[in-house]
């Protein structure tokens, strides 16, 4: 009796295959690998990214007992890290959502700061009865840099890749160069301060209250990321997606291009108002050169180190890019000092104690990127879609349906008791 593929005896389709599967020993190479790594990698990207989310808020929350058991006295340098952890996640909406590579994207920065301070500084150019305290400043400040994303992106909707990567980089030095030249407002090189602080009550956070800054940026960043995560679950982010992958499909889905890269601009922005308002009432000084061209770079390679397109991998990106730049970079001198002094050996131990990184810090931050990009170009936790384009590797699900089948041809290749009958 012929039996057709995937048939039993008892003509029920799977019946073959399950008693192939029951009879077939597993070889030692196939069995369930319990090492750390393999089980990380069965986990499901949700599940990963669950975990990698508990590990850094549990940090994030117990990171100033930390600095204080152990005297760190880096609590001052992690603020402006989670400022800068703020940006990437606004600028992953326009470049890991909507793959529209944006380079100028300080520029949103500067605004934010400067509508803080012009609604808050006794040196605002506005009459007196505009000003206004921070909480009202912030949100403006989230208003007014949507509104410049607006502006940047309605003339930049009909170009892709390197032409829209030239207007935005253009958009990021004419920024910073107005405001340097319209001292009679701005206050050119001299800036503005100071400018107004958060209060709760009559209470206002100086400089030297470093805590409770810390808190209120991780609060303000926690509702950041709660906002961007929705909107990529939503509807709007998996147009951007689309959009992403492929934008001539993306349309003839009925996805309307116009708007929805609107959104991904104005919304990219809008979280660098948030970010821009912390950032000058911390400092009580803005001016033109805090947002120079680096600052775009900066945030640019946390979302790449971290994952183009997961929130979770950008945040531990953006806190691995920012311990480098504020606090690695700044103490490696001494640290090299050190070595040389406890080798206490001819030739290298003065060598070493002469080592000043202190004006390298852009060549070590180069080499960095490099090693990064030949050793992992995906990032550090890349989503799946990321993973599948760079690496060419298929998602877990994909990979078991593709493995029955290539366990089903190898057995047919050698002579298994399976016929083939005639349609």
């Amino acid at each position: 009796m012929s039996l057709r593929r995937g048939y039993g005896a008892s003509g029920r389709p799977g019946d073959a295959a399950a008693a192939g599967a029951a009879a077939r020993p597993v070889a030692p190479s196939q069995a369930r690998p319990f090492s750390a790594s393999a089980r990380w990698a069965e986990l499901s990207e949700r599940r990963r990214n669950t975990a990698i989310f508990a590990v850094f808020t549990a940090f994030v929350l117990i990171y100033p007992f930390i600095d204080r058991a152990f005297n760190l006295n880096r609590l001052g340098a992690m603020n402006p890290i989670f400022i800068y952890v703020m940006l990437a996640l606004g600028l992953n909406i326009v470049v890991g959502f909507a793959g529209l590579l944006d380079l100028g994207y300080a520029a949103f920065f500067a605004i934010g700061g400067y509508t803080a301070a012009f609604l808050t500084s006794p040196q605002s150019p506005l009459p007196e009865q505009y000003r206004t305290d921070f909480w009202v400043a912030m949100a403006l400040s989230w208003l007014v840099a949507a509104s410049f994303g607006l502006i940047l992106g309605a003339p930049t909707l009909r170009l892709r890749g390197d032409y829209l990567a030239i207007v935005t980089l253009a958009f990021g030095e004419i920024v910073p160069r107005s405001i340097l030249n319209l001292e009679r407002f701005t206050g050119g090189s001299k800036g503005l301060n100071p400018i107004g602080r958060p209060h709760f009550g009559e209470h206002e956070l100086l400089a030297s209250d470093q805590i409770q800054w810390y808190y209120l940026i991780v609060l303000v960043g926690a509702i950041s990321v709660f906002a961007i995560s929705r909107l990529h679950d939503s509807r709007l982010g998996r147009a951007w997606m689309a959009i992403r992958e492929d934008e001539v499909a993306a349309a003839s889905m009925g996805i309307d291009l116009v708007r929805t890269k609107l959104a991904a601009f104005a919304l990219g922005a809008s979280f660098s108002g948030f970010a821009g308002s912390l950032f000058a009432s911390m400092l009580q000084f803005i001016d033109p050169f805090q947002f120079d061209f680096s600052i775009s770079i900066m945030v640019l390679s946390m979302i790449i180190l971290g994952g183009i397109g997961n929130i979770w991998g950008v945040m531990v990106g953006g806190v691995v890019m920012g311990v480098f730049n504020f606090i690695f970079t700044e103490s490696a001198s001494s640290w090299i000092h050190g070595i040389g002094q406890a080798l206490n050996v001819p030739l290298v131990s003065p060598a070493l104690q002469a080592v000043d990184l202190s004006n390298s810090k852009l060549m070590i931050f180069g080499l960095a990127l490099v090693l990064l990009m030949l050793l992992k170009p995906e990032g550090l936790f890349p989503s799946a879609q990321r993973k599948v384009e760079i690496k060419g590797e298929l998602l877990p699900e994909t990979a078991v349906d593709v493995g029955s089948v290539k366990v089903e041809a190898e057995e047919i290749a050698r002579g298994a008791h399976v016929e083939v009958g005639e349609r």
